[in-house]
């Protein structure tokens, strides 16, 4: 009789029983494993209720019934228990799914033989003698009580059937009409106790099913019948009838062998697919689990789905009848193999072993990957020490292997439903099994690594941006009292320049370790890009979280060893969270990229304003949005006549000679009224639009001075440039074309670039400074004084004025050190040939201070503020005298 499918491994007594006996005549039904184990209590209770139930309709029956003369009745007794017996070992089980079998078995035959011709009670003693026999002999202990009463209703209701048609059809039918109305009445008693079974039970089984069931048991049962009539009416009127039935009997087992063949063939496809889709899906769902950022990658390795290897184990048991099969797993070299046991329980000294080295266990170093077949008796003494070690008679082995590493081995131990062991279609389906669920974990593991570095930098192992996205979007969403931190790490820049990029990225290492250390290994962590870092805070006040980031700042400003040397790093935190910063009733944020993008716009605070660690509030985001819209409406504001020139005038000392101006740029915004050059230069020159800015002032400069050179003035023009410009080698190039396109000599055009821009690398900024002093055009070095080490360049650099910074000039009058600054200027300017301009002239004092010490250029208020163009033809006209110069150009003098 075969066993319940789903009851043959650890905890076995907790699944559901055997709910269609197979031992009964005919087709067998289905046996169904339940989702949900039943407990043992309620199980047992239904089972000594179906047995005592069984007993009683049997004394009842066999009361009923009347007596029958049997001539040696103990031969013809043991040769029935013989008939059930051979009939239930050449049962056919099909599983057709995951715990549900058919069985097809020719028990009807010897039914319809002692329903002719022995009595009741020892038909009934041969069915239990041939079914709990072979019961005890599988060791099915847990369901006897169970199969005992169902097999003592199959024979009860066999018999009182047939005594009860035979009575009605008495001197009307044929003889064998209450015979084959018992024999169809026997397996259909079983199949119908199965589904109150399931009743009790508490599941649940579709009525179109059960219908199904009853509808392919009778049909079955009737096939099987027939043939026990037939050929009991053969041989008992027929002379030589036996070889007629032993034809027919063999055709319908060929018939029957046949069928089971293309069932079997089936349910192994059917159990090949569905051990795939659960590994492939085992390994979605290991993989989409996000690992938050954590440096030990095998971490995200460990097998932490056991119920579904527990499924495929079982399966892989169902399919084979074996007593137990053991699955060891490793999904990375590194790792220990995990055992998962469907069966008998496996012994404790063979449950963990070892696959390698000198205590490597025998059956779990074969080479290859293809099937053995081991038994104790002719084993070798390493395979029948590891077999009798697993408590084992026979065991199918196969490694699972993926190119040269071992993935795990496939154990079945013990062929339960045939004495004669696993056979051919088992090697083929075991092999074939292996050989896809291989395939499938090899395919779990490359898509594990690869949503691993598709979601994390491959140098630091931690998250990487749609990591950090993936990891904390469900928080921010369930958890809004959180906060996303922007940590960046500074000085890598000098490192990688002056060490190579090697050692700065050992010190993202080593920045990576120590936040993790500091954060622990729940916290989700990423590196962004550089030494820029994200880290999520749940549950986290913001007031926390700037202890927080105080306390991150301390840990990465610990020394890094870096090639002998030892290098410090200071980092700039900015945070925010889904309410920091917001009023109250204003909306929660709890997107990932606009809380970074908070982040990282008061780190930018942070690190403009001198302070080291910053919380992000609603006016930082208005700030850099306004300068967002400045960078995005420049070029149109330069097309529409937003942006404009205006011109502060230059005028010589002592003499009061009007020698030029210098362009300044306003802009006055239709939503933001005048702008502060301040305010929206620095932002285009960010944005690297600081070459449309540069050339349109240029331009406008140039176009004004053409104008003066018609009516006879030559007035200089002088344009701020920018330290970009210095960096683009064309830039001269376009400087000549602008002076030749519109007309005007080189001298007449002033660039002015700062101190500071020039400074910070003049070497680089030298070439483009000589080809411009080449083309004639006059170089000056604006705000001088500010800067640093700059005396020992400027005797270097191609330019023919400086600038003195307007801070000095305006504290002459109150300030001797000041005072001493402008003098010490002057004289070091003229001492190497140069123009010597003051900036922030704006009272007599100054300028007459000016005068004495020699300053050649006097630009400030007490001349003029800077003037848009009509309103400078204008102040020319009312504030300067014309005379002719000695080269016969008109010169303006200012009045007094």
């Amino acid at each position: 009789m075969p066993d319940h499918p789903g009851a043959d491994h650890p905890g076995a007594a907790e699944q559901g029983p055997a709910l269609a006996d197979p031992a009964e005549p005919g087709a067998h039904p289905e046996q169904w494993q339940a989702e949900e184990q039943a407990p043992d209590r309620r199980f047992l209770f239904f089972s000594i209720l179906v047995l005592v139930s069984g007993l009683v309709a049997a004394g009842l029956t066999s009361w009923w019934l009347p007596a029958r003369d049997t001539p040696q009745v103990v031969v013809v007794g043991l040769l029935l228990a013989l008939g059930f017996l051979l009939a239930e070992q050449l049962a056919i089980n099909i599983d057709v799914r995951t715990g549900v079998s058919w069985s097809i078995s020719f028990c009807e035959i010897p039914l319809v033989i002692g329903l002719f011709v022995a009595p009741f009670e020892v038909v009934l003693a041969a069915h239990l003698l041939a079914g709990v026999g072979t019961l005890l002999v599988r060791k099915v202990q847990d369901r006897i009580l169970y199969n005992a009463g169902a097999m003592i209703f199959e024979i009860t209701s066999a018999f009182a059937v047939a005594k009860w048609v035979n009575d009605v059809l008495q001197g009307i039918g044929p003889a064998w009409a209450g015979v084959l109305a018992g024999a169809l009445v026997a397996p259909l008693s079983s199949t119908l106790l199965a589904l109150v079974c399931v009743r009790v039970l508490g599941r649940t089984m579709r009525l179109n099913a059960a219908v199904r069931l009853v509808l392919r048991t009778l049909v079955l049962g009737l096939v099987n019948a027939s043939m026990g009539v037939v050929g009991y009416q053969v041989v008992s009127h027929a002379e030589a009838g036996w070889p007629l039935l032993v034809l027919a009997l063999a055709g319908l087992s060929a018939l029957y062998i046949a069928y089971s063949g293309l069932l079997r063939e089936q349910r192994d496809l059917e159990a090949l697919s569905e051990v795939s889709l659960i590994v492939a899906r085992s390994g979605h769902q290991a993989a989409a689990k996000p690992s938050l950022g954590r440096t030990d990658p095998t971490e995200t390795a460990k097998v932490a789905d056991c119920d579904e290897w527990q499924i495929i184990a079982d399966r892989i048991k169902d399919q084979l009848g074996a007593a137990r099969v053991v699955l060891r797993l490793r999904f990375e070299p590194q790792l220990p193999l995990h055992t998962v046991v469907s069966g008998d329980e496996l012994p404790p000294e063979s449950h963990d072993v070892e696959a390698t080295g000198s205590r490597a266990d025998a059956l779990l170093r074969l080479p290859g990957s293809h099937v053995r077949h081991f038994r104790r008796g002719d084993a070798t003494p390493e395979i029948r020490h590891a077999l009798l070690r697993r408590e084992a008679d026979e065991a199918l082995v196969v490694p699972l292997r993926s190119a040269s590493h071992l993935l795990g081995v496939v154990e079945a131990h013990d062929k339960l439903s045939r004495w004669r062991g696993f056979g051919q279609a088992d090697h083929r389906l075991i092999g074939t099994m292996a050989s896809h669920l291989a395939t499938a974990m090899d395919n779990r593991r490359l898509l594990a690594t690869l949503r691993h570095d598709a979601y994390h930098d491959p140098l630091t192992n931690l998250l990487n941006r749609p990591g950090f996205r993936r990891a904390a979007g469900d928080p921010l969403r369930r958890h809004q009292d959180s906060v996303v931190l922007r940590i960046d790490l500074d000085v890598l820049s000098t490192v990688s320049d002056a060490l190579g990029y090697a050692w700065s990225d050992r010190m993202v290492v080593a920045a990576g370790r120590r936040l993790r250390d500091a954060l622990g290994p729940d916290v989700a962590l990423a590196r962004l890009e550089g030494g820029q870092f994200a880290a999520l805070l749940l549950r986290t006040t913001p007031e926390e979280a700037h202890g927080i980031a105080e306390r991150l700042r301390a840990e990465l400003a610990a020394p890094y060893p870096v090639d002998r040397l030892t290098v410090e790093a200071n980092s700039v935190v900015g945070y925010s969270g889904p309410r920091c910063g917001e009023h109250d009733g204003a909306q929660v944020e709890t997107d990932v990229d606009a809380l970074l993008q908070r982040a990282d716009v008061a780190l930018r605070a942070a690190r403009s304003s001198g302070d080291t660690v910053k919380a992000y509030l609603p006016t930082m985001g208005q700030i850099f949005l306004r300068r967002f819209q400045l960078v995005t409406q420049f070029r149109q504001a330069l097309e529409t006549g937003q942006v404009k020139v205006h011109y502060q005038p230059k005028v010589a000392l002592p003499s009061r000679q009007v020698l030029g101006v210098e362009a300044l740029v306003r802009w006055r915004h239709p939503e933001f009224g005048r702008l502060d050059p301040d305010e929206f230069v620095p932002a285009v020159e960010a944005a690297g639009l600081v070459d449309a800015l540069t050339t349109f002032v240029m331009d406008q400069s140039l176009i004004r001075v053409r104008k003066w050179m018609d009516r006879g003035l030559r007035i200089a023009a002088a344009v701020n440039l920018s330290v970009r410009s210095l960096d683009d080698p064309t830039f001269p190039d376009r400087v000549a074309a602008a002076l030749d396109r519109h007309n005007v000599p080189p001298e007449l055009l002033t660039l002015e670039l700062t101190e500071s821009g020039v400074m910070a690398d003049p070497q680089r900024a030298l070439p483009v400074l000589r080809r411009l002093h080449t083309l004639g055009v006059v170089l000056a070095v604006d705000d001088f004084g500010t800067g640093y080490s700059s005396l020992a360049y400027l005797r270097q650099l191609p330019v023919d004025e400086v600038k003195i910074d307007k801070s000095f000039v305006l504290g002459m009058g109150t300030d001797l050190g000041d005072l001493a600054v402008v003098r010490s200027i002057v004289e070091l300017g003229h001492s190497l040939g140069l123009t010597v301009v003051a900036e922030g002239v704006e009272d007599d004092a100054a300028r007459d201070q000016l005068a004495g010490m020699g300053c050649d250029v006097a630009q400030g208020y007490l001349i003029s503020r800077p003037l848009s163009e009509s309103r400078l033809e204008a102040w020319l006209q009312a504030r300067t005298t014309q005379a002719r110069g000695l080269r016969d150009e008109t010169v303006l003098t200012l009045l007094s």
